[in-house]
């Protein structure tokens, strides 16, 4: 697994960045975001190997707005039917979540697009198109390499049926920008949403330092302090590579913020990850008989 999140300020850049914007840019464009990137080098990869690999890829998309989750694929969708459950092998998934199948580059850039205009945004008066909700593009991948070796008595054999399935997902986080409300004239909704926000970011640091700060090594890690933590646990700890994508603001102004933010990434740094190879032994088997079948035809 995979994840890259974006965090700074308010207006520093992490949406364009992330590429979740509502602005559809050509391919291999300067403006291109990390997003869409991932996407084309996926199917680029897919199509290469797709004679010796038989792969599915879907996508989800989501906001956490005010502590709720919103599926931006489906925003017509009843409210409260999305929750977050834990596997009986510590995998956190989310149930009610709509996955959308992907045949092209094209199909998944056009769901990124659809989602990113559904996704929460408002006018403050650091940011004309403020991100008010903390957003996760999630890519799943899933191939099964195409093997046909055999043992002596004719069956696959069952440890290399186990090595061809493989899946991942690959989590691409765009937060929302903290904010002091006496900079960017938060009033009403717009105060309750930054209330919200800041709330998300702060279980996010108490995560970071539980994790990355030596002296508090082994202490409980707070992950359901707040549903982006939770939902952020494999990628922080966890089974994923991950990287912290610090964008800061170029203004003086905005010193204070900017040292915040890059303080924010060195305690993140700290964070050791143990990414593994996911291999569904239940997949792995019903593989093993499907090749088994073919062999015996």
């Amino acid at each position: 697994n995979a994840t890259i999140l974006a965090y700074g300020q308010t207006g520093s850049g992490k949406t364009h960045s992330m590429g979740t914007g509502q602005v559809w840019v050509a391919e291999a464009s300067e403006n291109e975001g990390i997003t869409p990137k991932v996407i084309r080098n996926s199917f680029d990869f897919l199509e290469k190997h797709r004679d010796e690999v038989d792969f599915q890829a879907s996508c989800c998309y989501i906001e956490i707005y005010n502590e709720e989750i919103r599926d931006l694929l489906q925003p017509g969708a009843q409210k409260g039917q999305i929750a977050v459950r834990e596997r009986s092998d510590g995998v956190i998934q989310l149930v009610g979540i709509h996955a959308e199948a992907c045949n092209s580059a094209a199909d998944m850039l056009r769901c990124l697009n659809d989602g990113s205009v559904n996704r929460t945004t408002g006018a403050t008066l650091m940011n004309e198109q403020s991100s008010r909700s903390h957003s996760i593009f999630t890519l799943i991948l899933e191939q099964r390499i195409r093997r046909r070796s055999l043992v002596g008595d004719g069956s696959v054999d069952n440890a290399e049926a186990a090595t061809s399935y493989r899946t991942a997902k690959f989590h691409l986080v765009d937060l929302a920008g903290s904010e002091r409300a006496k900079r960017t004239g938060a009033v009403g909704s717009r105060f309750k949403e930054s209330v919200s926000i800041n709330a998300g970011l702060l279980a996010l640091g108490n995560v970071i330092s539980a994790l990355g700060d030596p002296a508090k090594r082994g202490s409980h890690v707070p992950y359901r302090e707040s549903k982006l933590t939770r939902l952020l646990q494999d990628s922080l700890g966890g089974n994923s590579r991950t990287l912290m994508l610090a964008c800061a603001s170029c203004a003086d102004s905005d010193f204070e913020e900017t040292l915040t933010t890059l303080k924010y990434a060195n305690r993140a740094r700290n964070i050791k990850n143990t990414p593994v190879v996911n291999h569904d032994p239940q997949v792995a088997q019903l593989a093993a008989l499907q090749d088994e079948n073919e062999a015996l035809r």
